[in-house]
């Protein structure tokens, strides 16, 4: 079932709300019962109100490129998948041999808590020698890649990298369904809802992946 809260951040946002919002009902409550009433009353309307009254998010605009217009620009976003052999082998078929420029991005996945204290260091910190262990591989490989440490909302990664980046397509890679919390708050759906650029979904598996190369 997909989550109707867009992000980890959002979630953690509503229950917040819900919480305070619970106590302000059972202080009122304490004090009056018609005042408790009224009080969950204005609570679920108010709560309400924030969920119906967030911004539908619209389509982001590509960046126009103007130069080397015949290079395949690619798009990554992955998070601890960054460095797997099937995102690696799914890139390599993608660029076709044709001249491609790879931009990995990399978010700095942090918890709520941390996020919302702006305690973003570590993650940031981690996020970049993901990134970087990413992009010296595919450049063995013989593709022309850079990599830089986005948001840490996929989605806010995303729409941030295309307004500088003109991406012929977009490849978002995530752990197999049951491990990936991206697939469970519907990721693809909204990503592809959300940006014109085709997406490509790949799975790695690390611990198959490990498993085989031993």
């Amino acid at each position: 079932m997909r989550n109707p809260l867009r992000s980890e951040d959002e979630a953690f946002r509503f229950l917040i709300v819900v919480i305070v919002g619970a106590v302000i009902v059972v202080v009122a409550a304490a004090i009056n019962t018609w005042v408790g009433v009224a009080a969950a009353i204005l609570v679920v309307g108010g709560v309400s109100w924030w969920y119906w009254s967030r911004p539908s998010a619209r389509p982001v605009p590509i960046a126009v490129r103007t130069t080397e217009p015949d290079v395949h620009r690619i798009l990554v976003i992955a998070n601890e998948t960054v460095g797997g052999r099937t995102l690696r082998d799914e890139l390599e078929r993608l660029s076709g041999g044709r001249p491609t420029e790879i931009l990995v991005v990399a978010p700095a996945l942090n918890s709520p808590v941390r996020h919302w204290v702006s305690d973003e260091d570590g993650a940031r910190a981690a996020a970049g020698e993901r990134v970087q262990r990413s992009v010296a591989r595919l450049a063995e490989g013989g593709l022309a890649v850079r990599g830089e440490v986005g948001d840490g909302e996929p989605l806010q990664a995303i729409e941030d990298a295309l307004r500088t980046f003109g991406a012929d397509e977009i490849v978002i890679s995530t752990h197999p369904e049951g491990r990936s919390h991206w697939l469970e708050q519907g990721l693809i759906a909204e990503a592809r809802r959300r940006f014109s650029a085709p997406i490509t979904h790949v799975v790695v598996d690390l611990a198959a992946e490990g498993d085989e190369s031993r």
